[in-house]
């Protein structure tokens, strides 16, 4: 399988070319950039600009990138459809339209975080949350210093989660942030707090909070390497789907 990567000279792209080098099934063939690379690439991979080549080239193409570059990226893929893996967080109301549009002449996965144990963790958050129906719910996001947008999808995702399994709308109950008087706590609402500093790859924490007793469930994510390997999983997976949008749950059978 030839692999395309969109955003290469990144983090979790140079990530993804580790990861490719050593694959029995998949290769990277097409590398889309516009930057220099800070480190070696494959030889026999070539580098591009062109989204035509890129999509002409692939069985499939991975995106982790920023969502104006997604974007670009999925209007390119209505002209060339390719079947697609998408990471990139922060998309906006038009960007998400944008990708139920193209996922009707392509397959495309898009999830906000591709590791096996966050596709766990919203399962967990889910029952939690149906059971626990009298409980607070928080959620608390941490990342390194260089991350863009805040909270994170990874923290939406999960809260949607939460929310729909008490039959409410996230955008209606979520609270981002407290200062002041604001009096007491609504029964309903669900806080995503944001936290950044340092290193941290991803540390995601739901809280279900009672009289007398709390449960917190945690993820930590101690290396991007698990991205990578989750997006390469899902490449593979996706080729062989019918045209539609998938999550990684879709992927992983969950």
């Amino acid at each position: 399988m030839d692999v395309g990567i969109h955003g290469s000279t990144g983090r979790v792209g140079r990530l993804l070319i580790e990861n490719l080098k050593n694959d029995n099934d998949a290769k990277v063939h097409m590398l889309h950039a516009i930057e220099e690379f800070s480190f070696p690439i494959p030889e026999e991979s070539v580098v591009t600009e062109s989204y035509e080549k890129l999509f002409e080239k692939s069985d499939v193409v991975i995106d982790f990138t920023i969502a104006f570059a997604t974007e670009t990226l999925l209007e390119a893929a209505l002209e060339h459809p390719t079947p697609l893996v998408i990471g990139t967080t922060g998309l906006s109301p038009h960007q998400q339209n944008l990708l139920n549009e193209a996922s009707k002449l392509m397959p495309i996965l898009y999830s906000t975080n591709m590791s096996l144990g966050v596709a766990v963790l919203n399962k967990l958050v889910s029952l939690a949350s149906s059971s626990l129906s009298d409980f607070d719910i928080e959620i608390v996001e941490q990342h390194h210093r260089y991350k863009k947008d805040a909270p994170s999808g990874t923290a939406i995702t999960l809260g949607e989660s939460a929310a729909k399994a008490r039959g409410l709308d996230l955008e209606e109950v979520r609270v981002s942030g407290r200062n002041g008087l604001i009096g007491e706590r609504s029964k309903d609402e669900i806080a995503i707090m944001a936290l950044r500093g340092g290193d941290i790859v991803g540390r995601h924490t739901v809280g279900f909070y009672n009289d007398g007793e709390f449960i917190e469930l945690n993820h930590t994510a101690t290396s991007r390497d698990t991205f990578a390997k989750g997006a390469i999983r899902a490449a593979k997976w996706i080729v062989n789907q019918e045209n539609g949008l998938y999550s990684i749950n879709d992927c992983l059978g969950l």
